[in-house]
């Protein structure tokens, strides 16, 4: 019988504070110390690890400090310091294109809303989301590989399209939670949910998940205490 709305939200409230337990270090995983550094390695991120982009930014940020030193920066220059992250000529070109349009448009700071945040070359509404939630403290729920993954495998999404799955998931999971509920996932697809071999043996939510998607047979390293969403 298929999960009712009040039940699938039910069973999230249950998820959420079942990780908040197991990960109370929540936040971003990417170092920064304001919106501008926060975008940059957010634009840096796409295909590349946030281990990678944290051992560019310490160099990246002591050279480029502001939108206007992005805005007029050599655009080799700007490559070469981010090469490592892969893709760096059209990281460049993004990171420099979303300076001057802070320049021009904001006067300089980075924009508070989605649709200004849209407006910028090379952000997306993941990007935007991560910005908002971690910078600004407005809520964005911030779609990923590791969010399209989980959300898929416990059953509370069928849709692998990043816009859509935030569109359900903006439903299901309270808007005060949506920030923390894309770390918990992200960090949790990290630490046990993984791709290939997940570690439902050891998982803190197995119990509230239908491993949709997972072959391999269960078997527990530890006893697992059931839990009774409330």
């Amino acid at each position: 019988m298929p999960e009712s709305f009040k039940e699938k939200r039910k069973r999230i409230l249950a998820m959420i504070r079942r990780l908040r337990k197991a990960y109370p270090d929540l936040g971003c995983a990417l170092t920064h110390a304001n919106p501008l550094e926060l975008l940059v390695a957010v634009i840096l991120s796409a295909q590349c690890t946030d281990a990678r982009v944290d051992k560019v930014t310490p160099a990246l940020f002591k050279k480029y400090k502001t939108a206007a030193d992005y805005a007029g920066a050599d655009l080799q220059e700007l490559q070469e310091v981010i090469r490592s992250t892969g893709f760096y000529q059209n990281k460049a070109k993004n990171i420099q294109g979303a300076a001057r349009r802070i320049l021009e448009q904001f006067g300089g700071e980075v924009p508070r809303t989605m649709e200004e945040l849209l407006s910028l070359p090379g952000v997306g509404r993941k990007t935007a989301n991560v910005v908002l939630g971690n910078a600004f403290d407005v809520p964005g729920m911030a779609v990923d590989t590791h969010m399209i993954r989980l959300n898929n495998r416990l059953d509370l999404t069928r849709q692998l399209d990043p816009v859509k799955i935030e569109a359900e998931l903006t439903q299901l999971v309270p808007e005060k939670d949506w920030t923390d509920y894309s770390h918990l996932m992200i960090t949790h697809g990290r630490s046990r949910c993984f791709a290939r071999k997940p570690d439902c043996a050891n998982c803190e939510i197995l119990l509230l998940c239908p491993r949709r998607g997972v072959k391999e047979p269960l078997q527990p390293k530890t006893t697992v205490k059931p839990l009774i969403p409330r």
